[in-house]
């Protein structure tokens, strides 16, 4: 045999199953395992180089997530028929992956570290993200790489009340909380999902049966680790120590920035004088012994000077860098309407983060399309989000989209997705941009607010406002001493232990992200954080109602308006008309888009306009067009032919009836010559019957006629 197969394998509730196996696939990288879930297969590889590069002081670590069309039977799109960049939700199941995995190396592997999991074979109810994170943990599990894992990644969704591990897509269509939880054997690491307004209380019960499940796959992980001999990891050696160096950085430094951190509340300013204190240490050594010792200095002033004065300050006076409390949210102004040819827009700052959001209500040929592996169709409410260098003073050019705008744009769209109308509600297709003009600290939830304050200016009738706020958390294990933070500033992410952002309504929980950066985070921590988070969330959502207490009656006067009606399934075709013919005229004509969807058996036509009279005009014909012709019904129609034994005249768009000869007049005419009616004319005429066989309309305008005065007898 070429090869030496090892599986273990997972029970899931319902007799599903999860095999992990090693051996077969991808043998020359580390480590290489493929996870299996029916027909779904996902192979992970991972690589890592055996030295650091040089003066390289963090993680270096790539994930790359990639769903093969061919994995469903299907041919990618474009002219190239090839899969290309990563799509949106590619690039966020990898944030899944790294936000879990990075914690967990060693402080000091600076490695670079490459892990990828493609989707190879795709059953198409299965939801592939869910496995995608214990693929790439098991495969760093049966490598020689350094890590402090396993992990496993699970979905956790309530359906019907109850909780159940790796729904199927059709089962998650009815779940009010849909989560992601990673998590080790012990500790939590990162949580992300959206739920349908649910309480603190009910998240963390979910959080805690994820990790139940978690548990057992990181058993099997061990196990499979132990079978393929992988439980020695390599000897590595990438940091170089001067204790005496770190010493005395620490003992001519540490006093004088813990009292610019309690004294300097301007982000900038203290970030100069932070700096200032740097170099003053640096300047009593030579260029020679700065190119030997810069890097080391850089490092002991950021770990064990910035980093330990700001968390003493708050742990030992409960002071942070801002000189707010633990639980003080910043200044908060808001503006709404501030772009005067936007559909709507708003500003919010809070301290020094400023997020500016604008709507654009469109059409259906406005929604975005999508086109995946295992997932078709289109999205009526859109969010993008911006993060511009100068948004933090930093002097470099932006270069497209990053993955971090993606994540960010994505929590702020879950978070306001549950409250868009959508389908009859609102007909207009919606899409919220959010420039981040300031960043210091939870710009995601910066564009929750101002987006929940633009949809609110532009007239769409969002059914509650949804306010977040991202929460931080110092603790020190050694004293067992902890403080949760509400509303983190930018250093307090940085250089704390959690970061977890939370959005919600008045009545509960919309969507959270979590990641949790230290070992031992108990559930009572958890608990307080979201407790905190909640007072934060409603104080925050009282200054937005201050600006705008609710939705605009009605769009603003330039604002595109669509009428949208239903008609029969059996009459799009006739509104269609040939190759297109009869719905562009209405268009060309009446100067509106139109467009029809059809669902449940009848069609959705949505009418899209810059003017009320040629809405009104389109919604004339094609309601000519579709009406359904009712014995006794008047109408004005068009005589289309004339045969010998009477005329066929147009009732109704597409619609004849016959006008026998007798029924034109109370005399009696011997032919279509006498009565005067050519093709073209215009007459009035009644509808008398209705085949009820054939559906042959039969009509008369005799029946309209004063009939003539009787004569008198003689």
């Amino acid at each position: 045999m070429l090869y030496n197969v090892t599986q273990k394998v997972i029970e899931l509730s319902g007799g599903r199953q999860i095999v992990i196996e090693t051996g077969k696939l991808a043998k020359q990288a580390d480590g290489s395992v493929v996870v299996k879930q029916g027909d779904t297969m996902l192979l992970a590889a991972v690589t890592a180089a055996k030295e650091a590069k040089a003066d390289c002081d963090f993680m270096p670590l790539q994930v790359e997530y990639k769903e093969k069309f061919a994995s469903a039977g299907r041919f990618p799109g474009g002219f190239l028929k090839r899969e290309g960049r990563p799509s949106d939700s590619e690039i966020l199941v990898a944030r899944l992956i790294d936000r879990a995995l990075r914690p967990l190396f060693p402080a000091d592997y600076h490695a670079e570290v490459y892990v990828t999991v493609n989707l190879i074979s795709a059953d198409k109810d299965i939801q592939p993200d869910a496995l995608a994170g214990l693929a790439a943990s098991a495969a760093l599990a049966v490598s020689d790489i350094p890590f402090g894992g396993p992990i496993s990644e699970v979905r956790v969704s309530r359906i019907d009340g109850k909780f159940v591990i790796n729904p199927t897509f059709s089962e998650n269509e009815k779940a009010d909380i849909d989560l992601i939880v990673a998590a080790t054997f012990d500790n939590i690491m990162m949580v992300e999902g959206e739920m349908k307004e649910v309480s603190e209380a009910d998240m963390l019960e979910a959080i805690k049966f994820a990790h139940e499940e978690i548990k057992k796959q990181c058993r099997a992980q061990i196990e499979l680790m132990e079978a393929v001999g992988k439980t020695q990891k390599r000897v590595y050696c990438h940091e170089t120590n001067d204790e005496e160096l770190r010493q005395l950085v620490i003992r001519e430094t540490y006093d004088k920035v813990y009292e610019i951190a309690r004294s300097m509340t301007s982000k900038h300013e203290r970030s100069e004088k932070f700096d200032a204190v740097e170099a003053e240490f640096e300047s009593r050594f030579s260029e020679e012994e700065l190119l030997e010792k810069g890097s080391l200095i850089k490092r002991y002033f950021h770990d064990n000077v910035l980093k330990k004065a700001m968390r003493n300050m708050i742990l030992d006076e409960g002071i942070r860098l801002d000189g707010r409390k633990t639980d003080q949210i910043r200044p908060i102004w808001c503006e709404v309407d501030y772009l005067p040819a936007a559909h709507g827009s708003a500003v919010f700052t809070r301290g020094e983060t400023q997020a500016l959001a604008t709507v654009t209500l469109g059409t259906k040929l406005d929604e975005k399309m999508i086109d995946e592996v295992l997932v078709q169709g289109s999205e009526q409410f859109v969010l993008h989000y911006n993060f511009p260098p100068f948004s933090t003073g930093e002097a470099k050019a932006s270069r497209g989209t990053s993955r971090r705008e993606i994540g960010h744009g994505n929590l702020a769209y879950r978070a306001l997705k549950p409250m868009v109308p959508m389908g009859s509600e609102n007909p207009y297709a919606v899409r919220v941009v959010s420039d981040i003009l300031e960043s210091n600290g939870s710009s995601s939830m910066a564009t929750v607010c101002a987006g929940t304050m633009a949809l609110m200016d532009a007239g769409v009738k969002l059914r509650k406002p949804v306010s977040g706020i991202a929460m931080g958390l110092i603790a020190d294990n050694e004293t067992g001493k902890w403080a949760v933070l509400s509303d983190i500033l930018g250093d307090e992410d940085h250089l704390g232990d959690m970061d977890f952002k939370v959005t919600g309504t008045k009545d509960g929980i919309t969507a959270t992200q979590m990641d949790i950066k230290v070992d031992g985070l108990s559930y009572d921590v958890l608990a307080k954080a979201l407790e905190q988070a909640k007072q934060g969330r409603l104080y925050i959502l009282g200054k937005l109602l201050e600006a705008i207490p609710q939705p605009r009656e009605d769009y603003k006067p330039f604002v595109p308006r669509i009428v949208q009606i239903t008609i029969p399934a059996e009459f799009i075709g006739a509104v269609i008309g040939p190759g297109g013919k009869v719905i562009q005229d209405i268009q060309k004509s009446t100067g509106t888009t139109i467009t029809i969807t059809e669902e449940d058996n009848k069609g959705i036509v949505d009418i899209f306009g810059e003017n009320k009279a040629g809405l009104d005009a389109a919604l004339m014909r094609i309601k000519g067009i579709t009406a359904m012709p009712e014995v006794g019904d008047v109408y004005t129609g068009k005589i289309k032919s004339i045969v010998s034994f009477g005329a066929f005249v147009e009732v109704l768009p597409g619609k004849d009836g016959l006008l026998h000869i007798s029924e034109i007049g109370h005399q009696r005419y011997a032919t279509m010559e006498e009565t005067g009616l050519k093709e073209g004319d215009m007459i009035e005429v009644k509808l008398i019957d209705i085949d009820s066989k054939t559906g042959k309309l039969k009509l008369s305008r005799k029946v309209l006629l004063p009939r003539p005065d009787k004569q008198p007898k003689k």
